[in-house]
């Protein structure tokens, strides 16, 4: 199953490659798209044509907690 989580993860930041910046904007800078699998959702933001990702977390927890990870508290 971790296996499986991995690469259902990787996945869907590979997507980004093609599909970065279409996902709708979190917290002001982050844009976030959530997994096809598993509740979890990936934050990242775009600089020149460069995509990072900043964190991929449970959508399952308290969103003041999501938006304190993130730095935006």
């Amino acid at each position: 199953m971790g296996d499986y989580f991995l690469n259902s993860l990787y996945s869907d930041i590979d997507s980004l490659m093609i599909y970065s910046g279409i996902h709708p904007v979190k917290f002001d800078e982050y844009y976030c798209v959530l997994s096809k699998r598993f509740p979890f959702a990936i934050y990242y933001y775009i600089e020149k044509e460069t995509v990072y990702v900043d964190a991929i977390l449970d959508c399952r927890q308290n969103p003041e907690h999501i938006e304190k990870r993130l730095g935006k508290s």
